[in-house]
């Protein structure tokens, strides 16, 4: 019979789930297995295949401190690359044959009574001691409830769905959206349309990318002297957290516009265009993005630019709020995900039969970003409160991975124990991050974002440095937490 009851469970087989098995597997824990809804891992990076998808972190951060990939062609990674390291390394570490694929997790609800996870399944039941949650924030589309789009008649489709059956052509396409995937996918295809219609909401920050193709003498040298590798690292993760210093001091950020401001000057003549493309908000408010093609592409003669969010769509027409039409055959959202509503967070239950919405009612609360009160043995990855705006999605994860491997190991020598943060622990927590973040860009910066809850609440970001994320996040105190006991013997 197929195993169904495991020590741990792992869920998503993204860059933190895979992250999650290979630690664990590492620190002694082989009963465990990772459960992925699609049919092949690789999460952000299996999903999203717009034309040209690719890393706005340097290709030396983004990847595992344990798993260097000296075989990188290009300074920022792109998609296709960063999904095969993910395949290599999953192999490498041997982790690929613990994944079950096509199994969706419909619902999972803590049983007091045995101490154990009761997952309900696309595939049917599971059970485990410990459950970790790797489904990532960038995982289910957002699509923006817009009057009329259900009766349009031409094709729908959202970047991270990307339709490559249907051919843009000499099509007329509106793009609504212009946050870090428009930026990368607009270039590629204004040479391919017949017109594009960009409406965009708010003028986005854009610097110039500094990528470039790596030389293969460079990989030799990478590949043959790891201790080189190292260094580039290091002095990446330099450069960023020098950025990441001015999103805790706004003011310098307003020199770093001088930068993107000469970009947009060089990049766009026509003045009434570059006053539209023109943000009036501090850098670094919203996500930062770079592009070296973005504003050259929206200056050509097939391409209009609309300033304004969508108000409904009649037919073909697409209206924005101030009174301007598109007629368009086909509407692409570049509208991001669902980073706060994440799914996982109605399907996740207490023993009480309430969901971790539930407990948050709109607002992400967790312990380091990892644990939740009410919720013991699990194990958030990519959590609330822990987006940094400048560094890599990897150096969080790894931080986090610390923090559960040791709480799953110390679990796991008790038969029966069941950790859960304790309620006034989490609460010290959150508020230490809530009192930290007016003073940062997130807060001051004057825009409006998806950091930002439905109660008006930054539940996303981090305001410390990735140094603090590290030491906080990555450690371990076991007097932070409740043992709990099962009033059971388990037999699997």
């Amino acid at each position: 019979m197929e195993q169904r009851d495991f020590a741990v469970l792992v869920v998503g087989a993204g860059a933190s789930g895979l992250g999650a098995a290979i630690r664990l597997s590492q620190a002694g824990v082989g009963d465990l297995a990772v459960l992925e809804k699609a049919g092949a891992l690789g999460g952000t990076w299996r999903d999203n295949t717009y034309p040209g998808c690719a890393c706005d972190v340097p290709s030396a951060l983004y990847s595992y401190s344990f798993a260097p990939n000296p075989e990188w062609t290009r300074a920022f990674a792109g998609q296709a690359e960063i999904r095969a390291y993910l395949q290599d390394t999953a192999a490498r570490f041997g982790v690929t044959e613990k994944i079950r694929y096509g199994v969706e997790v419909t619902r999972a609800q803590w049983n007091d009574r045995d101490a154990r996870w009761e997952l309900e399944t696309s595939q049917g039941p599971y059970t485990a001691r410990i459950l970790v949650a790797g489904t990532g924030p960038w995982h289910e589309p957002l699509i923006p409830e817009l009057p009329g789009l259900a009766g349009f008649p031409g094709e729908v489709f959202h970047s991270a769905r990307w339709n490559h059956g249907y051919d843009l052509t000499g099509k007329r396409v509106a793009v609504i959206g212009t946050g870090a995937s428009a930026v990368q996918f607009v270039p590629e295809i204004v040479p391919r349309v017949g017109r594009l219609h960009l409406f965009q909401r708010t003028a986005q920050w854009v610097l110039p990318k500094p990528d470039h193709p790596v030389p293969a003498v460079e990989r030799f040298l990478l590949r043959r002297f790891p201790a080189l590798q190292r260094a580039l690292r290091a002095a990446e993760y330099g450069l960023m957290e020098t950025l990441g210093f001015g999103f805790r001091h706004p003011w310098l950020l307003r020199q770093v516009q001088k930068i993107g401001l000469a970009h947009l000057r060089r990049s766009v003549r026509d003045p009434m265009l570059r006053k539209a493309l023109t943000p009036d908000y501090t850098l670094g408010c919203k996500r930062l993005l770079m592009s070296n093609t973005y504003y050259r592409a929206l200056t050509q003669s097939t391409v209009d630019v609309h300033p304004t969010a969508v108000r409904s769509i009649a037919g073909s027409r697409v209206f924005g709020a101030d009174g301007s039409v598109a007629e368009v055959d086909a509407i692409i959202f570049g509208t991001g995900f669902h980073i706060l509503d994440m799914p996982v967070s109605s399907r996740v239950f207490d023993a009480d039969g309430r969901s971790l919405d539930d407990h948050w009612k709109g607002s992400p609360q967790a312990y380091a970003g990892t644990t939740v009160a009410g919720f013991p043995n699990l194990y958030l990855l990519l959590g609330p409160s822990l987006g940094t705006g400048h560094s890599s999605a990897f150096t969080i994860v790894e931080a986090q991975l610390r923090h559960t491997v040791a709480a799953v190991t110390r679990t796991l020598r008790s038969a029966g124990t069941s950790l859960s943060v304790r309620p006034a622990v989490q609460a010290a927590f959150n508020a230490d991050v809530q009192a930290a973040l007016p003073g940062t860009v997130y807060q001051s910066g004057g825009c409006t974002s998806y950091y930002t809850d439905v109660n008006g609440r930054n539940s996303f970001s981090w305001p410390f440095s990735t140094g603090r994320l590290r030491s906080r996040v990555g450690s371990f105190d076991e007097r932070d937490y409740e043992l709990g006991q099962s009033h059971s013997q388990h037999i699997p």
